[in-house]
């Protein structure tokens, strides 16, 4: 009798939990790289502002390591119940899928779209002293001197080495990549002194060594104007047309989360972005919000299917690959 009564305390407070709504206790959304940067920044953000829809918390825990696959490993083997998500990108759900040629877990198979986020444009930025002085004559310039012209990247595989490599594609030039450990900082800081003469960075990177006028800006990877940088040209008006490359964020849960859960997490993420002021501080990052019919979980899906079709052949013909 003591076994069975154990049994039916067990039971009932399994339904019990089961019964309850969701979120019941704060969700943790796990960001694959240090905090700090924009990623990190973007859901430091979000997760402030949805926890009033949600009603709990949204604590961010950053768990980094190998180009985000450490952290996004981790919540493809957490329990499928809502309370983790990752705030993932471009570099970490498709690039890194398309160099790693072993990871523990597919991006199309083994997660949920929750929401599809804000996106940063690169820049395509030079020394000041580069001859060239807008996208046309630097496209001009490039072909003039193949492969005597050098790019700074975080290495191989990393956002501004893909970027270069599809603008090489794109516009028939060929410059030299020069790999750098620490990114962006000791990027953009070697780009001011004149170590190196070119990289394509993310506006969040790249716009203070800009406003400062310490480095030339030729276009935005984008196809609209930054609002924070209304004076960049896109490159369909800057002479080098359908150059898109931006690294969007996105939300997911792991395979087998319930669908009211992914339906609660989508509003509450769509509710942030639509807040004004949560809108000012992206824009004031170089942030671009997509339109609300663009941010539902069914987009989030088919936008990440069609990245991983276009970038997939781009890093596969570079023969960029880690093992």
């Amino acid at each position: 009798m003591k076994k069975l009564f154990a049994i039916a305390c067990l039971l009932g407070s399994i339904a019990s939990a089961a019964a309850q709504p969701y979120p019941s206790h704060p969700v943790t959304m796990v960001v694959p790289f240090g905090a700090g940067g924009p990623t990190d920044a973007l859901a430091r953000i979000l997760a402030q502002r949805m926890s009033a829809p949600l009603g709990q918390t949204v604590l961010v825990e950053n768990v980094t390591g190998a180009s985000g696959t450490i952290g996004i490993t981790r919540v493809a083997r957490a329990a499928p119940d809502g309370y983790t998500i990752v705030l993932g990108n471009w570099p970490s759900f498709v690039v890194a899928s398309a160099i790693y040629p072993h990871l523990p877990y597919d991006v199309q198979k083994d997660f949920e779209p929750v929401a599809l986020l804000p996106n940063n444009p690169y820049i395509v930025v030079s020394k000041k002293d580069l001859p060239a002085r807008d996208l046309k004559e630097l496209v001009a310039y490039l072909k003039a001197n193949p492969d005597k012209i050098s790019a700074g990247t975080g290495g191989a595989g990393a956002g501004q080495h893909v970027s270069g490599v599809y603008f090489q594609k794109v516009t028939g030039t060929r410059f030299q990549f020069v790999p750098y450990r620490a990114g962006s900082s000791e990027i953009m800081r070697d780009l001011v002194a004149g170590h190196i003469d070119l990289t394509f960075d993310q506006a969040i990177s790249a716009l203070p060594y800009v406003r400062g006028d310490q480095v030339r800006a030729y276009a935005i990877t984008g196809k609209t104007r930054l609002a924070s940088a209304p004076d960049i040209p896109t490159v369909d008006e800057a002479g080098a047309p359908g150059v898109y490359i931006s690294t969007w964020f996105g939300l997911w849960a792991p395979k087998g989360t319930p669908p009211d859960a992914i339906a609660r997490l989508s509003a509450a993420a769509m509710e942030a972005l639509a807040d004004p002021a949560v809108a000012k501080r992206l824009a004031d990052l170089g942030q671009q919000i997509p339109p609300p019919e663009q941010q539902t979980a069914a987009a989030l899906g088919a936008h990440l299917k069609a990245e991983i079709e276009k970038w997939f052949p781009i890093i596969k013909d570079a023969g960029i690959k880690l093992e």
